[in-house]
């Protein structure tokens, strides 16, 4: 399916979406997950398209970021053995990609949030393949553009914690009512879910998964996955005072983590459609022009014909 360095990996997506799509989803084999990493988010022609430039960008510039990298490098998956030695491999590779995403896109620089996402692509990649990775994931090479999700006042997160608010009141009424009574809104419990897409915090086999079709479909799997943890915890959240409801909201049940039980689930979840219709209401409630949540590129044309 993907040919000699995914030559042949545009066509047979273009050929059979719905054959890409269903095996993504049921979670694409650890040793090839790196490479088609890449050729799912575009970054892999962003590498051949600026051949030197990270090279450059790490040995010749200088970042305003620097000791806010370094201060940060050994909060990022301290317990992952790749990170665990002071100035290792891990650590230097990570620093690397930061500083350089940080010179790339200075009105952007650098949040400790980015840190997750660029220490889960070192896992599987170089350091110059993970800064396009990350690239790609920021400027929407394929998807939506991440960016907003890093600017000063973090407006993208602004927007999908507003969106993902309504639709557990549309999904989860129950829920959402409770979530009123108790005075719970999603920036107590979900930020971290966008802005570091389920890293900081959720067993990797988990966010491996969810990463798997994240590059592939864009950011409504956060969405979906948010909303499923909250239908499959419903009965027992429903139940819970403020303290151990907040509590309950950062420490899900193991069983509420397992891939083969969580994702089913929220595939069958559908919010595309509801997504589109929430940012532009949100764009007119504040007189701007809010982030889609949806790709724009080629690989909409494909993916369309499978949306849910």
């Amino acid at each position: 399916m993907i040919g000699i360095g995914g030559s042949d990996w545009k066509h047979y997506v273009r050929r059979k979406p719905l054959v890409v799509k269903r095996r993504i989803r049921k979670g694409i084999p650890d040793c090839l997950r790196g490479l088609v990493w890449q050729l799912i988010s575009g970054s892999r022609d962003l590498l051949l398209m600026n051949a030197g430039v990270y090279e450059q960008l790490v040995i010749y510039e200088t970042s305003a970021s620097e000791l806010d990298i370094i201060r940060d490098i050994s909060r990022t998956f301290p317990s992952h053995v790749f990170f665990q030695q002071r100035h290792g491999p891990g650590q230097r590779s990570l620093y690397n990609v930061l500083k350089a995403y940080s010179v790339y896109d200075r009105n952007v620089g650098y949040v400790q949030g980015m840190g997750f996402l660029a220490g889960l692509l070192l896992l599987y990649m170089s350091e110059e393949d993970a800064f396009w990775l990350l690239v790609a994931l920021l400027k929407g090479a394929v998807h939506a553009p991440m960016e907003g999700l890093y600017l000063v006042g973090l407006p993208l997160v602004q927007q999908y914690l507003s969106q993902f608010e309504q639709l557990v009141k549309e999904q989860l009424p129950k829920l959402g009512q409770h979530f009123m009574q108790e005075m719970i809104n999603p920036s107590m419990y979900a930020s971290q879910w966008f802005i570091t897409v389920f890293t900081y915090s959720f067993p990797f086999p988990l966010a491996l998964r969810i990463w798997d079709v994240f590059l592939f479909e864009g950011v409504k799997i956060v969405f979906k996955v948010g909303l499923a943890l909250l239908r499959y915890c419903e009965n027992e959240l429903v139940k819970l005072p403020f303290e151990k409801l907040i509590n309950a909201l950062r420490y899900f049940p193991q069983d509420a983590l397992n891939p083969d039980v969580l994702l089913p689930l929220a595939y069958s979840i559908k919010v595309s459609k509801r997504l589109e219709v929430l940012t532009i209401e949100y764009g007119k409630r504040n007189g701007e022009l809010s982030q889609p949540t949806e790709s724009r590129n080629e690989q909409v044309e494909v993916t369309k014909q499978s949306r849910k």
